[in-house]
């Protein structure tokens, strides 16, 4: 509960959450492909915290999480669908690379905002990137997790809101509506954890009503740079231990 807790904070407070929660049950002596999908189960509990303590972010917000909501659940329906039927090998090698690559954009964000036109409302290269890149990072989430908050919230403060406290906030709600269909899906198709599932999610819901609380108070910069090197450190375990 204490590692759930942890995660919940760094999760909704802009980073990544499976880096606390997923190594954690390894740790425990879950398998790595029963402990991938109950930290997918879990991570529900990080939506109804953030959400509560995000309500300042997320007021007038409804229709754009309405509209988004629709392509995160579908995206994360998709990786769930194809976690269940491929082999999670190949794609364990890519992931160290998507985590650093998110990471590493999240830096840049300030050169972006400064140097190029998506923030002074480039939309037709928006309306393609948003969903595009929405639902990709929604199937990656269905699929494995790890790195989708960092790289959704870079995505966001490109695309949507350059304020990191409010770009945040949508990323928990989009990973959340990501989530909550991969688990049902979990909880339907395969056999799940839910003993595991159940000690971290009353943690991350805990870590979860304070990371809101955490990203709208830390300097902007320094969230920034806590989410980023946190995503570099997650990229440099999964590189050199896939198995977590």
């Amino acid at each position: 509960m204490g590692a759930g807790a942890v995660a919940g904070l760094v999760g909704t407070a802009g980073g990544i959450t499976s880096l606390v929660s997923y190594p954690a049950l390894l740790l425990a002596g879950v398998a790595p492909l029963q402990a991938n999908i109950a930290n997918l189960v879990a991570l529900v509990a990080c939506w109804p915290g953030s959400a509560v303590t995000s309500q300042p972010e997320l007021r007038g917000r409804g229709p754009w999480l309405l509209r988004w909501g629709i392509v995160a659940a579908a995206g994360g329906t998709a990786g769930s669908l194809l976690l269940l039927h491929t082999s999670a090998g190949a794609f364990g090698r890519v992931v160290p690379f998507l985590v650093a690559a998110g990471s590493l954009a999240l830096l840049a964000q300030p050169w972006f905002a400064a140097r190029s036109a998506w923030q002074e409302g480039d939309g037709r290269a928006k309306a393609l990137l948003l969903p595009a890149g929405l639902l990709v990072l929604s199937v990656y989430n269905g699929y494995f997790g790890a790195g989708s908050g960092v790289l959704l919230l870079a995505l966001l403060l490109l695309t949507t809101d350059p304020q990191l406290a409010s770009a945040n906030a949508l990323k928990n709600m989009v990973v959340g509506a990501a989530t909550i269909t991969s688990a049902v899906l979990f909880a339907v198709l395969t056999r799940v954890d839910w003993a595991a599932v159940a000690a971290l999610a009353a943690g991350l819901f805990c870590g979860s009503l304070a990371g809101p609380w955490v990203a709208r108070r830390l300097p902007p910069s320094l969230l920034r740079w806590l989410v980023a090197l946190s995503g570099l450190a997650l990229a440099v375990r999964l590189w050199l231990d896939p198995s977590g």
